[in-house]
């Protein structure tokens, strides 16, 4: 069966959670080959198996160099392996033995590894996991490497998600929209959003400004942001140091944001300092769809 066979057959299992990001309207899968709602705004399913969704042309930061290195990080170093299995645990805990699968929305998931190596940690449980990110690049690579999520590219602003269909939001260090997290939640879903900490990737931050302040986030207002929409259960602290390879120091600096103004010669000088060490700073939000 094709990867587009596939997926318009999981697509179908799980149609209600979708709707048109043109006029609102509920989807069909049709031919087995795309997405159509009753005003016949269609999208066609990709070879690959995931489904474009954008109703405008868009132009993501993110370009597919950026997401191979990342995909490498995540894959093949256990740098963020502690993020993964509290997040797993989250979702364990909350799922107390579901008959029908839960839907895990990942809200910016880039190309993947992150949703995937939650759900990996899942498999005990039922669960469907559905990507969405407004870079093609991120979502073909996602769609490439990882058969089981269903992949969407698609804007957070405009989400093609149904009201009341989700029962977790992962949001892993990505802009967020609560606006539109509240519609989609089932009532006492599950928001899991990871935020940076001050101490986050220091190292790299020292290396390329000689400021560790700089490129950091202010934990206090987005907690604080974050409370106002849901409830906070918990804010779990994640704080440990990794040794690095010389490749996976490359990758690391190639996929993070950090580095998008270097010149090409100022990363050259980049990769030779000895970063053999990076510190993971990260604090996980809890919240419920009260």
């Amino acid at each position: 069966m094709s990867y587009k066979l596939k997926s318009a057959e999981v697509i179908h299992k799980f149609i209600k959670a979708f709707r048109c990001p043109h006029c609102e309207s509920p989807f069909d899968v049709v031919d087995s080959k795309s997405l159509m709602c009753r005003n016949n705004h269609t999208f066609d399913l990709a070879k690959q198996g995931y489904v474009n969704l954008m109703t405008r042309p868009s132009k993501s930061h993110y370009h597919k160099e950026l997401f191979e290195a990342r995909q490498k990080i995540m894959m093949e170093s256990d740098l963020y392996t502690l993020l993964h299995e509290n997040v797993a645990k989250t979702i364990k805990e909350y799922s107390d033995h579901p008959r029908t699968p839960l839907l895990i929305f990942d809200a910016g998931c880039g190309e993947g590894s992150h949703l995937q190596k939650i759900l990996d940690q899942c498999r005990q449980i039922p669960l469907q996991g559905i990507g969405l990110d407004i870079s093609k690049d991120g979502i073909v690579m996602a769609a490439k490497n990882y058969k089981e999520p269903i992949w969407l590219v698609g804007d957070l602003a405009k989400s093609p998600i149904a009201d009341q269909s989700i029962h977790v939001i992962l949001n892993i260090l990505s802009p967020s929209n609560y606006k539109e997290f509240k519609r989609i939640l089932v009532p006492n879903g599950l928001v899991i959003k990871v935020v940076p900490g001050p101490n986050y990737l220091i190292e790299l931050r020292e290396a390329l400004f000689g400021d560790t302040k700089k490129g950091m986030a202010k934990n206090e207002e987005t907690v604080e942001l974050f409370k106002k929409h849901f409830h906070l259960k918990d804010a779990i602290p994640l704080c440990y140091t990794k040794g690095l390879t010389p490749i996976e120091f490359k990758n690391l600096v190639q996929m993070s944001p950090l580095s998008w103004n270097l010149t090409k010669s100022d990363m050259d000088v980049l990769m030779e300092r000895d970063c053999s060490e990076i510190t993971i700073d990260l604090k996980i939000l809890i919240g419920r769809n009260q």
